[in-house]
């Protein structure tokens, strides 16, 4: 088995493969074991599979067109009031890294489409799922199974490693 930390790429080709059920709630069982300032976990998610949403999707930002041919778009969205606001950023990234990592480890490939704090691409995301007035739009997941083979990044780079010892 591979290790999904050093595998993990973002893949923006995928097959027509559709994603199995079971691995979707893996994903979304290992986002919601992230850590979380005072166990606030402002996450919820959204599976959209409707073609015709992840064509709508696609085209909310100039990054995101590739998302079109992904079977599955997961779009990771921040509750508004929480105990610790300031920190809903940083628990959202952790979330939507653990569903990346597991994604890697179930075979799919994923790309992290950025969404906050781009105002206009968190607004037509929220207009595209209709979002509640709670929820902001924080970042899109497209996930399918890879039609590309990618290597590891190799970016360790032991300069920027520093020991105060």
């Amino acid at each position: 088995m591979h290790d999904p930390m050093m595998h993990r790429r973002s893949i923006r080709k995928y097959t027509d493969r559709p994603v199995e059920q079971e691995k979707i709630d893996l994903m979304l069982r290992a986002a919601m074991a992230a850590p979380t300032a005072c166990n606030q976990q402002p996450w919820e998610y959204y599976v959209v599979t409707n073609r015709d949403t992840i064509a709508q999707l696609a085209r909310c930002s100039h990054f995101s067109k590739f998302a079109a041919s992904a079977p599955v778009i997961i779009v990771a969205c921040k509750r508004k009031l929480s105990m610790v606001p300031q920190f809903g950023d940083i628990d959202m990234a952790a979330s939507v890294e653990n569903l990346l990592l597991e994604a890697d480890l179930q075979g799919l490939g994923t790309c992290w489409i950025g969404v906050a704090p781009q105002k206009r691409v968190t607004q037509s995301v929220g207009e595209v799922l209709n979002l509640p007035m709670a929820l902001s739009a924080f970042a899109m997941i497209a996930c399918g199974y890879p039609a590309e083979e990618k290597g590891e990044a190799g970016r360790f780079e032991e300069k920027r490693v520093h020991y105060i010892r």
